[in-house]
């Protein structure tokens, strides 16, 4: 009888098997239509029909099924990491709360204190071509991956090169900038730079003193074509595919670059001057399969660096757009830790410093949620500040909803400015 119940599970093992064969076969091409919802629910369907299975097995030989909230435990891909992305959320802002945050503890970017360009792909239609970038060569465009919508570079092996399209024309990066965006690495050999012009613009011998930026390749970064470079130890990278934060800073001459949390450039002089931005992207497939996408999401251009100090002294608090959060939720994104991080490095070299944190957001949405959702996300704030070891006396928290806006709520970047987070001097 035990072996008839083997053959026949078997045999429904395989005939699952095939089913889900027949599905994921035509996704062959997972970066122009990504993860579709349709596909999703049959796999979801399968993972019961093997569940189900798994606890006949164990019944049949004695062993009992793990727990679903065991399971958890060990499968579930924690937010903190970065590796995560949750779509826009309903969620009633009374719900959101502060998921637990790995530290960067040693993560000290800060971005700059106005965007100047801001693409989080908002409207975009899948399949178009991304509306805020002009192309420079190969194809590029709009794509569903997961529940999101992202910029999907071509799958041959020559890549694909866009520009942003930005208010200013010419020479529009300031002295002092930073960059930040998302980037898929499907493969070891996924790979993005930056040339530091618009090549719509300028000719190559036109530019002087400043090189091309490289990134992701091997988990790595390097500058000026090699001449210096810096990957992640192996016990720091992470299996394929995934998703990466990259962010850069500008500062005169100095520029770093970071892959999450890590430092991976740090060149002191460059004589040149950036000019513009020139971004190419591309993972080599011998086989074309276009079964290694290579995407983008997230993309922030933002200028000034200025010490936070100055800020407090000179404005009476810090701007701080650098700190983002979930969708909808007070979810800190480990991202926001470089600024976090440098108010709590401020606040423990100035022991008589106390600050009121304020939460404002952008006019999206409904009135009333936009004001409780800055509470919440004020009172995550001052919580980290807490754990991290500031005094509770120290901190205060605010809301302010939609109703003090430093820009227009009708272009993406006016609304990046809008959503913030302010540490006002106290």
């Amino acid at each position: 009888m035990k072996f008839l119940s083997i053959l026949l599970i078997i045999c429904f093992l395989g005939t699952f098997e095939y089913a889900y064969a027949q599905v994921k076969d035509p996704k062959k091409a997972a970066g122009e239509e990504g993860e579709n919802r349709a596909n999703n629910q049959i796999d979801k369907q399968v993972d019961k029909g093997y569940d189900k299975l798994e606890e006949g097995i164990g019944n049949l030989f004695g062993k009992k099924k793990k727990k679903k909230n065991d399971e958890a435990a060990e499968d579930q891909i924690s937010e903190s990491t970065g590796e995560t992305v949750e779509s826009v959320s309903d969620a009633n802002p009374k719900e959101a709360t502060s998921a637990p945050l790995k530290p960067w503890s040693k993560y000290d970017f800060v971005p700059g204190e106005k965007v100047i360009f801001e693409d989080n792909l908002e409207g975009e239609q899948n399949g178009e071509f991304p509306s805020k970038w002009d192309l420079i060569n190969g194809y590029v465009e709009n794509a569903i991956f997961g529940d999101e919508i992202v910029i999907r570079f071509t799958h041959d092996n020559d890549g694909a090169t866009i520009t942003p399209l930005m208010a200013k024309e010419g020479d529009y990066l300031p002295e002092k900038f930073t960059i930040e965006m998302d980037v898929y690495l499907s493969h070891r050999t996924t790979r993005y730079s930056i040339d530091w012009w618009d090549k719509r613009q300028w000719e190559p011998d036109q530019i002087k003193g400043i090189r091309r930026v490289d990134f992701g390749y091997e988990q790595g970064a390097s500058y000026d074509g090699g001449r210096i470079s810096k990957g992640l130890e192996e016990g720091e990278k992470k299996p394929y595919p995934h998703w990466r934060h990259i962010a850069i800073s500008f500062n005169k001459r100095a520029l770093k670059l970071y892959l999450d949390q890590h430092r991976l450039l740090n060149v002191p002089n460059i004589t040149g001057n950036p000019m513009g931005i020139t971004l190419y992207a591309g993972t080599y497939d011998s086989g074309n399969t276009g079964n290694f996408p290579t995407l983008i999401k997230n993309i922030r251009i933002a200028e000034g660096a200025v010490d936070l100090y100055d800020r407090v002294i000179t404005d009476g608090k810090i701007i701080a757009n650098g700190i983002r959060f979930d969708v909808n939720k007070a979810t800190l994104r480990p991202e926001s830790m470089g600024v976090i991080n440098s108010i709590r490095n401020l606040m423990e070299q100035h022991p008589d410093l106390k600050f009121s944190v304020e939460g404002h957001t952008d006019s999206d949405g409904e009135t009333d949620f936009n004001q409780q959702l800055s509470e919440q996300r004020a009172e995550t704030v001052k919580n980290k500040l807490m754990e991290m070891g500031i005094s509770q006396d120290r901190l205060s928290v605010k809301g302010f909803g939609e109703t003090v806006p430093v820009s227009d709520n009708t272009t993406p970047e006016g609304k990046a400015n809008n959503r913030r987070v302010e540490f006002v001097k106290l």
